[in-house]
């Protein structure tokens, strides 16, 4: 079968980039289209999106036989532990509260001594500064703790207090500005003439949250003044700061890292359970996932008490196993149900552009971030244009709030392999169920991110392509019929190509991660009058054929004979789909499923014209694929072919044979020869190739005609470039069969 025609008409995108749907397109010319949308070659957009799929939906790696399309478990990810019921079913429903650990109260109060005895019970550092931090709070008076909420800041702080004997101790109301810094703290034993009794015991003040914001930032002055008070009360103060506050340069705040929490777990389960318990309930796989997953401490804290009643039977190992997944579903509503002054509209922009791109490249999920929060604004306020700082935006307070991770690693390009900065969540299953989550429980958000996601459909970059399929997969997995008829089904009608090819993405990663009735999809827009449609589903049954290739080959031969129905009249053949069932073929075979494909083809062979062609066409290109996609590297067919001999495999018998076919077919001649003048020449530069094609070719002598026809080849074929005849084709010449 020919390949697709390039200058098949397609729709332009609109000067500012936009989607055909969101603004009217002109009509681009012919010459436009050929340039900016030419269908991509299949085994090229299969690379792209075996190179480019998430983590959490890695489709395998590239065609090699043994490993290929999809390697190892077909349908889990990341060990199978993220697919499935599990993150991308219904909510969970269980509720579980994080005791003393929640942020500062709204209004001053004294913590309550058992309060502080209990939390010192369980506390633990990450190293040995904290006893250096107690020496500076007791010379400084005040002290600022930075970090990211629930991070164990608050409790760092009390324990601070704790250690220095600074009792009682009083929270302050989160309000208090830096201006009115030094007024709140008070004295609370001033006696009647006015003095103030420093006779007592030294107090303590925790401030959580400071409110600070430009114009309002935490200068040095505000802490000397309180400082100078607190003198005054032999009190100590210690103030805890998020990330993003406004400090001036000559603050010095001491940045909180929360310990190990595995430190942090065992420490609560010797106060829950005892001692003895701990090494028992730290071996429990559900609790070594627990740890796997990057927890904060208010977390720990709540596992913890889940332990112990675990511990004295008062909870199943159903609740123990669910509870890591429980904690991150709470940890993403709050991201999401915050208002615009703890998590800022453009925040909540980049963690969803973060789910999308997991492990991706940091720049890239950035600017995409931006590109979402436009949209967002839009749909939240259309008379308000988003604010996007230029410069300023701290990478590591970023990651902090959405509980990531800066790392270097490769990408793949079409120019080979580059060195990114890439950005990752700690959890791995927190992009499946944020975007679950911004799905079904923020529908507002629906507009924006739909025209989001046509955006990356429209980009020039494989790999952000890639993600908008993969993003649309997830949203697909939690609710088909919108994703289907808002997202899915637009880009396959579509006559741009490049949406075609999102949509065959989105489908081959949702039945990838266990969306239902996706080969249901396909099965009906294969015999579809739309011939878009067909496109799509031809493509998508060659990326999932490899765990169904009976059905797959099936909906393929009812595809080609469809097409030669039209054989007769040159303007209703689709030539386009005809290049496309053949490409399916070729991957078919150069997949896990290798051999059943192969006695599939092998069987139906003399089915009839459209079904012959099929499988030759396919078998003929699939020939010409080599590994690694080297121009010079070894033929994957004739790789397999050599394995299968050395194993007595029937899969030798039936290469051989549709070899025969080949080249014995007037209609395949040409394509097939030259696909063995290519193996030739590959030969002449490896000895293992060689020793390969000597052992095929006199399998392919069975009548004279067929030994005419390869001396003929190997008698008069010149070398690459214009050079002479390579002299592998003289020794090859002698391993055929005398007739």
């Amino acid at each position: 079968m020919t390949g697709p025609d390039p200058a098949a008409p397609g729709d332009a995108a609109a000067p500012d980039g936009t989607a055909p749907d969101e603004h009217p397109a002109k009509e681009s010319s012919a010459e436009e289209t050929e340039e900016h949308d030419q269908p991509q070659d299949a085994w090229a957009a299969r690379r792209d999106l075996v190179d480019h799929s998430p983590r959490t939906m890695k489709v395998g790696t590239h065609a090699v036989f043994g490993g290929g399309y999809v390697a190892g478990d077909q349908h889990g990810v990341s060990g199978g532990r993220v697919t499935g019921d599990v993150v991308m079913g219904s909510k969970t429903v269980h509720h579980w509260t994080f005791p003393g650990l929640s942020t500062a109260a709204s209004a001053s109060g004294e913590i309550p001594p058992t309060t502080l005895t209990r939390l010192a019970a369980t506390f633990v550092t990450a190293d040995d500064a904290f006893g250096d931090l107690v020496e500076r709070l007791r010379r400084e008076r005040v002290l600022v703790l930075s970090g990211a909420r629930f991070t164990g800041r608050r409790t760092a702080a009390l324990m601070l207090l704790h250690r220095l004997g600074a009792a009682p101790v009083v929270a302050l109301d989160r309000a208090t500005t830096p201006g009115s810094l030094a007024e709140a703290f008070t004295a609370r034993d001033d006696t009647p003439d006015g003095t103030t009794d420093r006779t007592g015991a030294a107090r303590g003040y925790v401030l959580c949250d400071l409110e600070t914001r430009r114009g309002s930032a935490l200068r040095e002055t505000h802490l000397l003044g309180a400082a100078d008070r607190l003198a005054e009360q032999n009190a100590y103060a210690v103030i805890t700061v998020g990330p993003t506050a406004v400090l001036e340069d000559d603050v010095f705040p001491f940045v909180w890292r929360p310990p190990a929490t595995e430190d942090v777990l065992a420490a609560h389960l010797r106060v829950r359970a005892g001692e003895d318990a701990v090494p028992r309930l730290l071996g429990l796989p559900a609790v070594k996932e627990f740890l796997d997953h990057g927890h904060q401490p208010r977390e720990v804290a709540a596992f913890a008490q889940l332990l112990g009643r675990y511990a004295e039977g008062g909870a199943t190992e159903q609740e123990v196993a669910s509870f890591s997944l429980v904690s991150l579903e709470n940890q993403v509503r709050e991201w999401f149900e915050e208002d615009e002054t703890t998590v800022h509209l453009r925040d909540k922009a980049f963690l969803i552009a973060l789910a999308a791109f997991d492990d991706g490249p940091y720049a890239l999920t950035a600017e995409l971030g931006d590109r979402l929060y436009d949209f967002l604004q839009q749909t939240q306020n259309r008379s308000l244009a988003a604010d996007i700082p230029v410069f300023g935006t701290h990478i590591g307070k970023r990651l902090q709030l959405a509980r990531a991770r800066l790392s270097e690693g490769e990408e793949h390009t079409e120019w080979g392999p580059v060195t990114q900065t890439k950005a990752a969540f700690h959890d791995e299953r927190a992009s499946l169920v944020l975007l679950r989550e911004v799905w079904t429980g923020h529908p507002s958000a629906r507009p924006a991110l739909i025209q989001w996601l046509r955006r990356l459909a429209e980009d020039g970059r494989p790999l952000v392509r890639t993600r908008a399929a993969s993003t649309v997969a997830v949203l697909a997995r939690t609710d088909l019929p919108s994703a289907m008829a808002l997202v899915i089904e637009p880009w396959a009608r579509s006559n741009r190509f490049r949406h075609r090819l999102v949509a065959v993405n989105s489908l081959t990663l949702a039945h990838h991660i266990g969306t239902p009735n996706v080969p249901r999809i396909l099965d009906t827009w294969s015999a579809a009058e739309d011939r878009r449609l067909r496109w799509v589903a031809v493509r998508a049954y060659a990326l999932i054929g490899p765990e169904r290739p009976a059905q797959a080959l099936a909906a393929l031969r009812a595809a080609a004979r469809e097409l030669y129905r039209h054989a007769g009249d040159p303007d209703e053949f689709d030539v386009e789909t005809a290049g496309e069932l053949a490409e399916a073929v070729v991957l078919l075979l150069l997949s896990p499923a290798s051999s059943e494909v192969l006695d599939d083809l092998r069987t139906h062979l003399d089915d009839d014209r459209a079904v012959h062609d099929l499988a030759v066409g396919g078998f003929i290109s699939a020939c010409g694929r080599t590994q690694d996609d080297e121009r010079h590297g070894v033929p994957l067919v004739l790789d397999w072919y050599a394995r299968a001999a050395t194993d007595e495999n029937r899969a030798a018998d039936g290469i051989a044979h549709l070899w025969r076919e080949a080249l014995g077919d007037p209609h395949h001649t040409t394509s097939a020869l030259a696909a063995m003048r290519a193996w030739v020449l590959a030969a002449d530069r490896s000895t293992a190739v060689e020793w390969a094609l000597a052992a095929l070719l006199p399998r392919l002598v069975t009548t004279p005609t067929e030994y005419q026809r390869l001396s003929h080849l190997l008698h008069t074929m010149p070398g690459e470039d214009g050079n002479p005849p390579p002299e592998v084709a003289a020794r090859l010449l002698g391993t055929l069969p005398p007739r």
